[in-house]
Protein backbone atom coordinates (compact mmCIF):
# COMPACT_ATOMS: atom_id res chain seq x y z
CA UNK A 1 0.00 0.00 0.00
CA UNK A 2 1.47 3.30 -1.12
CA UNK A 3 1.52 6.12 1.40
CA UNK A 4 2.50 9.73 0.81
CA UNK A 5 2.78 12.07 3.77
CA UNK A 6 3.29 15.81 3.25
CA UNK A 7 4.58 18.21 5.85
CA UNK A 8 5.91 21.73 6.14
CA UNK A 9 2.85 23.84 5.45
CA UNK A 10 2.14 26.77 7.73
CA UNK A 11 1.01 30.38 7.93
CA UNK A 12 3.62 32.78 6.59
CA UNK A 13 3.81 36.35 5.33
CA UNK A 14 4.18 37.47 1.75
CA UNK A 15 7.82 37.28 0.68
CA UNK A 16 8.67 34.46 3.08
CA UNK A 17 9.97 31.03 2.13
CA UNK A 18 8.82 27.51 3.00
CA UNK A 19 9.98 24.01 2.20
CA UNK A 20 7.43 21.23 1.86
CA UNK A 21 8.37 17.58 2.21
CA UNK A 22 6.64 14.40 1.10
CA UNK A 23 7.78 11.03 2.38
CA UNK A 24 6.74 8.02 0.30
CA UNK A 25 6.46 4.45 1.49
CA UNK A 26 5.15 1.23 -0.03
CA UNK A 27 6.60 1.95 -3.45
CA UNK A 28 10.07 1.98 -5.00
CA UNK A 29 10.30 5.75 -4.86
CA UNK A 30 13.34 5.99 -7.11
CA UNK A 31 11.41 4.48 -10.02
CA UNK A 32 8.55 6.95 -10.06
CA UNK A 33 8.23 10.49 -11.29
CA UNK A 34 6.60 12.77 -8.76
CA UNK A 35 4.57 15.94 -8.72
CA UNK A 36 3.21 18.71 -6.54
CA UNK A 37 -0.29 20.06 -7.02
CA UNK A 38 -2.35 22.55 -5.06
CA UNK A 39 -5.97 23.37 -4.49
CA UNK A 40 -7.34 26.66 -3.23
CA UNK A 41 -10.89 26.99 -1.82
CA UNK A 42 -13.45 26.92 -4.59
CA UNK A 43 -10.88 26.04 -7.26
CA UNK A 44 -9.82 22.88 -9.04
CA UNK A 45 -6.62 21.12 -8.14
CA UNK A 46 -3.85 22.61 -10.24
CA UNK A 47 -0.33 21.72 -11.27
CA UNK A 48 2.63 23.19 -9.43
CA UNK A 49 5.73 21.20 -10.36
CA UNK A 50 6.92 17.75 -11.41
CA UNK A 51 10.19 15.88 -11.54
CA UNK A 52 11.30 12.72 -13.30
CA UNK A 53 12.34 9.64 -11.34
CA UNK A 54 16.01 10.38 -12.03
CA UNK A 55 15.79 14.15 -11.41
CA UNK A 56 16.99 14.85 -14.94
CA UNK A 57 13.88 16.81 -15.81
CA UNK A 58 11.79 19.15 -13.73
CA UNK A 59 9.20 21.65 -14.84
CA UNK A 60 6.82 24.13 -13.30
CA UNK A 61 3.49 25.82 -13.63
CA UNK A 62 3.60 29.34 -15.02
CA UNK A 63 2.62 31.00 -11.75
CA UNK A 64 5.46 29.46 -9.72
CA UNK A 65 8.30 29.22 -12.23
CA UNK A 66 11.35 31.05 -10.93
CA UNK A 67 10.10 31.03 -7.32
CA UNK A 68 9.58 27.32 -6.55
CA UNK A 69 12.04 24.44 -6.89
CA UNK A 70 11.16 20.75 -6.85
CA UNK A 71 13.80 18.25 -5.81
CA UNK A 72 13.95 14.70 -4.57
CA UNK A 73 16.21 12.51 -2.47
CA UNK A 74 15.79 8.95 -3.66
CA UNK A 75 17.87 7.59 -0.80
CA UNK A 76 15.35 9.07 1.65
CA UNK A 77 12.24 8.43 -0.47
CA UNK A 78 11.42 12.09 -0.05
CA UNK A 79 10.16 14.77 -2.40
CA UNK A 80 10.65 18.46 -1.66
CA UNK A 81 9.20 21.75 -2.78
CA UNK A 82 11.19 24.86 -1.95
CA UNK A 83 8.93 27.88 -2.16
CA UNK A 84 10.47 31.34 -2.17
CA UNK A 85 8.94 34.81 -2.39
CA UNK A 86 5.54 33.47 -1.44
CA UNK A 87 2.47 35.44 -2.47
CA UNK A 88 -1.07 35.46 -1.07
CA UNK A 89 -2.25 33.72 -4.24
CA UNK A 90 -0.06 30.74 -3.31
CA UNK A 91 -2.45 30.00 -0.46
CA UNK A 92 -3.76 26.47 -0.96
CA UNK A 93 -3.59 22.89 0.20
CA UNK A 94 -0.51 21.34 -1.38
CA UNK A 95 -0.51 17.69 -2.43
CA UNK A 96 2.30 15.45 -3.54
CA UNK A 97 1.55 12.69 -6.01
CA UNK A 98 3.28 9.65 -7.48
CA UNK A 99 3.11 8.78 -11.16
CA UNK A 100 1.06 5.66 -11.86
CA UNK A 101 3.79 3.96 -13.94
CA UNK A 102 7.40 3.20 -13.01
CA UNK A 103 9.74 5.29 -15.17
CA UNK A 104 6.79 7.23 -16.51
CA UNK A 105 7.68 10.69 -17.76
CA UNK A 106 6.61 13.46 -15.41
CA UNK A 107 3.64 15.44 -16.62
CA UNK A 108 1.31 18.17 -15.38
CA UNK A 109 -1.82 16.05 -15.67
CA UNK A 110 -3.51 14.77 -12.52
CA UNK A 111 -4.72 11.66 -14.38
CA UNK A 112 -1.12 10.47 -14.75
CA UNK A 113 -0.71 10.23 -10.96
CA UNK A 114 -2.39 7.45 -9.01
CA UNK A 115 -1.27 8.00 -5.43
CA UNK A 116 -1.80 11.17 -3.43
CA UNK A 117 -0.98 12.48 0.00
CA UNK A 118 -3.48 14.02 2.38
CA UNK A 119 -2.21 17.54 1.73
CA UNK A 120 -0.57 20.26 3.77
CA UNK A 121 -2.00 23.76 4.19
CA UNK A 122 0.03 26.75 3.10
CA UNK A 123 -1.40 30.15 3.97
CA UNK A 124 0.31 33.35 2.87
CA UNK A 125 -0.85 36.58 4.45
CA UNK A 126 -0.39 39.95 2.77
Amino acid sequence: QVQLVESGGELVQAGDSLRLSCIVSGRAFSRYSMGWFRQAPGKERGFVAAINWDSRRAFYGDSVRGRFTITRDNAKSTLYLQMNNLKPEDTAVYYCASHRHPYGVATSRTVDFDSWGQGTQVTVSS
